[in-house]
């Protein structure tokens, strides 16, 4: 029997990687019962989650899995500069708005000063 956590559905622009978690609860007769969840950190697609450290026998394995670990944190760092970068655009869109508002509203500051100059100014001649 499978059921699904109501919770962990999220729906995001990636097609949603699926992971069974090892917590067996008693159904029915001796078939014990697994859930199907979305895992908390989506995984990109290509990449595959080895085995638990524990089972690695061989100092290959071992070098095998250090370079998945940072190939995965990599490409994880790649992602958060690539946003970082599109925060930053973002922020300086907004700042070139922004100035370009205010420069407008100076320009009508400035001569609305030179028009209140002219009419109370005592003139002289």
């Amino acid at each position: 029997m499978l059921s699904t956590d109501g919770a962990t559905r999220a729906v995001c622009m990636q097609k949603p990687i699926m992971a069974v978690t090892g917590d067996e609860t008693v159904a029915t007769g001796d078939m014990p019962a697994y859930q199907i969840r979305a895992p908390a950190t989506a995984l990109p697609q290509g990449v595959v989650m080895a085995a638990s450290p524990g089972s690695l026998h061989g100092p290959q394995q071992l070098a095998e899995e250090a370079t998945r670990k940072r190939e995965l944190r990599l490409m994880k760092n790649r992602e958060a500069a690539k946003e970082c970068r599109r925060r930053k655009k973002e922020y300086v869109k907004c700042l070139e708005s922004r100035v370009a508002i205010l420069e407008v509203q100076n320009k009508k500051l400035i001569e609305e000063l030179e028009t209140l100059k002219d009419i109370y100014s005592p003139k002289t001649d």
